[in-house]
């Protein structure tokens, strides 16, 4: 029994001396752990100059991206836009040549004579064939190679003003360029006519200059107007069920809409680079 009571009084008083030294190495150990433990917190969740700076790539990638959506949105409004103007009624050619600048695929009416001696052609040009009737397929399709061909742009003389344009009167295959093996398409007389309004092309930049009697690899106004003596105007004459060749209706609406590739690419790169920064400079 003493040996028991002993064995408790011993007990006690390890346990007294423990709380001795505990409570008085206390202070000394918020000193040392407190503001070394602070001072790796606050270095460890500082952002330097640095990293403020590179922010800028990723924030900017972000932005173009909603730029591009942007664009997309202005691109394909525009699309629409000239299809309604394509597909709309037709307006008369103004007086003033010079509004038809701002006049790109508007549907328009002329009334004049074709100047057959003076025609050139554009090519080679494959075939725009959407929503052709019978009438206007090509014979013995199997032999004929729709990818090359030409298109025939003949001065047209105005009627009701001292002027002449160029009208792209549509598609010809190889064996149908002579005008004598398309008797029938080279119309005669005053006709009223309609055509959809086209500006100048971009030269390809392997572009030779042109003699008279070449073809034209693009709409160059310039030379074409140069070889015609025509005024720098413009229109791609639309379908006529009474003319087999050439085939019109050869209009193309050529923009590019790839601005939903750009989107993917800015916001990937926005969002790869903005994982690179966070692992960088905050989780460091």
């Amino acid at each position: 029994m003493r040996q028991f009571l002993r064995l408790i009084s011993l007990k006690r008083q390890l346990f007294s001396f423990n709380n001795v030294i505990l409570f008085s190495t206390q202070p000394y150990l918020k000193q040392i752990t407190r503001p070394a433990l602070r001072k790796q917190i606050t270095t460890k969740n500082k952002i330097d100059p640095y990293g403020w700076f590179m922010l800028i790539i990723p924030a900017a990638s972000f932005g173009l991206g909603i730029w591009q959506i942007q664009r997309k949105q202005w691109k394909e409004n525009l699309i629409v836009m000239m299809q309604e103007r394509m597909k709309g009624e037709a307006v008369e050619l103004p007086d003033s040549l010079e509004e038809l600048k701002g006049m790109e695929y508007q549907k328009v009416h002329v009334r004049g004579t074709f100047l057959h001696d003076k025609e050139v052609f554009i090519g080679p040009r494959s075939l725009i064939d959407d929503g052709l009737p019978e009438s206007h397929k090509l014979p013995n399709s199997r032999n004929v190679n729709s990818s090359r061909g030409y298109l025939v742009v003949t001065p047209f003389k105005l009627a009701d003003r001292d002027a002449t344009i160029l009208v792209n009167r549509g598609w010809v295959s190889q064996d149908k360029k002579p005008p004598s093996s398309r008797t029938e398409g080279q119309l005669n007389g005053v006709i009223d006519l309609y055509g959809i309004v086209r500006l100048g092309e971009q030269k390809p930049s392997f572009a030779i200059k042109h003699s008279k009697e070449s073809n034209f690899l693009s709409r160059d106004l310039e030379a074409i107007c140069e070889a015609t003596g025509a005024s720098p105007v413009f229109i791609d004459q639309t379908l006529d069920d009474n003319v087999v060749y050439p085939i019109g209706g050869q209009t193309r609406v050529q923009l590019r809409n790839e601005h939903l590739s750009y989107i993917l690419t800015w916001f990937s790169l926005g969002g790869a680079t903005a994982y690179m920064w966070f692992k960088r400079f905050v989780l460091k």
